[in-house]
């Protein structure tokens, strides 16, 4: 069946080619994107699809470790007081040429100035295309921390700061900070169609899109033009599966060359498949239950922490991960800078949970409990694990029902705050801590609704901000564990557990390289 479908692909996106010449790697993604424009997302399976095939950055990670590199600039300057960056462009670099759009020159200072000003000016003519809501650059408060982002001399672009903020390279490696092409918006503005521009994206990156079948296939062709050099695959195609048992059928039939997430119950199969081989990585993330504290029933700390110890982490963490998975205690996934190590998680207290509830003078709880509807490494079933919650909560007496809700639905819902309590993940993109928290726990990004237990803390938004622009480690380290004091007493949320993720892939990829903060990204990949 792959053969049939690479063939197709071959005739359409290389008639005239040899078919024994060209290159196509099939990977069975589990979860479609909700936009091809990362600015819009904070999902993986956007940024898999979108910023790490099609766009590049400033700056970037070194692949294989977390030294921060040049990409689009090749040099940067900063001033002595912290408050400007200065960076020089990549010359010659090249914007892909589509149907739809033919660039006429090559990346300029322009491209950067619309890629953050579209998100930082709520005045900018591209602000309010596809709904106006940037979860990471509002989350991180960024607005408060950019003062503007404007052209330089000679090919160089200048970021200036409202006040000394260090993490700001970090931040530009992120898959929101892409750079996309002004030229392009401003001919898809012209034409009154500027929503064409986060649909079908044009960027500098090693692949460009095709095609795109909502829910069904994403279609790309190598950027034979790419400043790096053309990525040996000719072809990438993405299929959407959105069962784990149906994507390792798919990577046993060479339906597929690689799959994401597998079912932890089939990884002892694939580790016995001659035909498989397993990229292991320790995950820098971690699932979570968030608690909306904007419902009245939650608002109280003390109901939060009752419903938290009731909670068995130890037998969810035995049952559903399986070996996959590592007990969380703090958000922050190992690995972080200025990381502490903290205590086991807790046994299980459903007495001293009855008593809290009492204390609180709470009786008769009912309680929705929203699984997200994807599987991910940080949360490889979220419904048997509310499952789990529902069973030790009726033991302190509260009642739960689970909503089941489609993946849409669930993101649109839980982001107007429709939930009770629901399960979620997060994945780091950054060493930095206040960047991994920022996002999902600031009072900014309970406005962009990434922050979904509607938690604002000024105190541990603040601690956060004072940690970003630390200078050292030991200062930054104590000021994280006044703001885990914050989390523990106040309980937003409570940690489940850190993966340990699997990429099953037939054995003829290669030069598959996994990167310290997860993402699949394929150039370089190569087939035999």
């Amino acid at each position: 069946m792959l053969r049939f479908l690479l063939a197709a692909l071959f005739l359409v996106a290389f008639a005239g080619e040899a078919t024994a010449q060209v290159k196509t790697l099939v990977f069975c993604s589990d979860e479609s994107p909700d936009t091809l424009n990362p600015q819009l997302s904070f999902r993986q399976a956007t940024f898999d699809a979108s910023s790490r095939q099609i766009y590049d950055r400033l700056v970037a990670y070194e692949p294989g470790n977390t030294e921060i590199v040049p990409s689009l600039a090749t040099s940067w300057q900063v001033s002595d007081d912290g408050l400007r960056y200065e960076f020089q462009l990549r010359p010659n670099v090249q914007f892909h040429k589509t149907r739809q759009f033919t660039p006429s020159r090559a990346l300029a200072a322009e491209d950067v100035v619309f890629s953050f000003m579209r998100q930082l000016d709520p005045k900018h003519p591209y602000h309010q295309v596809s709904g106006g809501v940037y979860p990471y650059f509002q989350g991180l408060g960024l607005p408060k921390i950019i003062k503007s982002v404007i052209a330089g001399d000679n090919g160089t672009v200048i970021f200036e700061l409202e006040s000394p903020y260090p993490a700001i390279l970090s931040i530009l490696t992120l898959d929101f900070a892409s750079i996309l092409s002004a030229e392009y918006a401003g001919a898809m503005l012209a034409a009154e169609t500027p929503e064409r521009l986060d649909n079908e994206p044009v960027g500098t990156g090693p692949f460009q899109l095709v095609q795109h079948q909502r829910d069904a296939l994403i279609r790309y062709v190598a950027h034979r033009d790419y400043w790096r050099g053309k990525t040996p695959l000719d072809n990438l195609v993405f299929t959407i599966t959105p069962d784990a048992t149906v994507r390792y059928q798919k990577l046993r039939d060479r339906e597929c060359h690689l799959i994401a997430n597998p079912d932890p119950a089939d990884i002892p199969a694939m580790t016995l498949d001659g035909d498989v081989k397993l990229v292991r990585q320790v995950g820098m993330d971690v699932g979570y239950l968030a608690f909306n504290t904007s419902q009245s029933s939650l608002k109280d700390p003390r109901v939060r922490k009752a419903l938290a110890m009731a909670i068995d982490r130890e037998a969810i963490l035995e049952k559903i991960y399986q070996g996959i998975g590592r007990p969380a205690t703090t958000m922050a996934p190992r690995g972080l800078w200025s990381r502490g190590k903290p205590p086991p998680p807790p046994p299980a207290d459903p007495e001293g949970a009855k008593r809290l509830l009492k204390e609180a003078g709470v009786s008769g709880l009912e309680i929705e409990i929203w699984p997200s509807p994807v599987a991910r490494p940080y949360m490889p079933d979220a419904r048997r694990t509310a499952e789990m919650i529902h069973e030790d909560w009726l033991k302190i007496g509260v009642e739960s029902r689970i909503i089941i809700v489609t993946g849409r639905d669930f993101i649109k819902q839980t982001m107007v705050g429709q939930h009770d309590v629901a399960l979620f993940g997060w994945v780091a993109e950054t060493l930095d801590r206040s960047l991994f928290l920022a996002p999902i726990l600031g009072c900014e990004a309970a406005d962009s609704g990434a922050n979904r237990s509607y938690w604002c803390n000024e105190n541990f938004d603040r601690l956060l901000n004072e940690a970003a622009r630390a200078k050292t480690p030991g200062e930054r380290e104590t000021l994280y564990e006044l703001a885990q004091a914050i989390l523990d007493e106040e309980i937003p949320i409570l940690p489940m557990a850190h993966s340990i993720s699997f990429t099953p892939m037939r054995n003829e990829v290669m030069n598959y390289r996994t990167f310290p903060l997860g993402g699949h990204y394929f150039y370089g990949v190569d087939l035999k």
